[in-house]
């Protein structure tokens, strides 16, 4: 229903932001981390993407700071059992980055970190993200065209896998790895990936 929000942002406390856009003020559940990113900013204009939940009992708007976030939230929702406070508290000790990469090196150990996460959960998510993420690498493995690369392998795949935890297809992160340093290390390698994404 709602892509984003813009506006003033009016208010902040513990997991909570407010905007006021167009006269009303929007209240947003948000993370620890896109917390710290607005917390210089009252008074001014900022955008957060959005997620409205909708539930018998009441409708709570979600709010990230970037669409990372918003897409690794997405992610961790459509696991079973993972409802949106849990994937919050998961956001709120964990970039999307970071997140991508438990998930790709299967570090169930630094899911179960947050809040209110147990081991179970963390290993369902890494299970679960794992076999989502196998299942679209081969729906996308169509014949290749003649200019494409070989498959990837090693650190490029790895990164590639965690870019699409973040919600990027197999070719934006064909085309984000392209050239990259493997020697760099997987989480630096999706880092500068990001950054060349984010400039695209």
């Amino acid at each position: 229903m709602y892509y984003y929000i813009s506006g003033e942002l009016v208010h902040t406390e513990p997991g909570t932001a407010v905007i006021d856009a167009g006269g009303v003020g929007y209240k947003l559940n948000v993370s620890s981390t896109a917390l710290g990113k607005l917390r210089d900013k009252q008074g001014s204009k900022v955008k957060l993407y959005t997620y409205l939940s909708v539930r018998e009992d009441a409708l709570e708007l979600y709010g990230f700071y970037s669409v990372e976030e918003a897409s690794a939230f997405r992610m961790l929702i459509s696991v079973s059992g993972v409802g949106p406070k849990a994937a919050m508290s998961i956001l709120s000790t964990m970039t999307p980055e970071q997140f991508a990469l438990a998930v790709t090196s299967g570090d169930s150990r630094a899911l179960a970190k947050a809040p209110g996460v147990g081991s179970k959960t963390a290993a369902r998510i890494i299970l679960e993200l794992k076999d989502k993420l196998s299942k679209e690498a081969g729906a996308q493995e169509q014949p290749a065209p003649a200019a494409a690369s070989a498959p990837a392998s090693g650190v490029i795949a790895e990164a590639q896998n965690a870019l699409l935890v973040l919600g990027y297809t197999r070719a934006e992160a064909a085309w984000a790895t392209g050239g990259l340093d493997p020697q760099a290390g997987l989480e630096a390698v999706i880092r500068e990936a990001l950054r060349r994404l984010m400039k695209n």
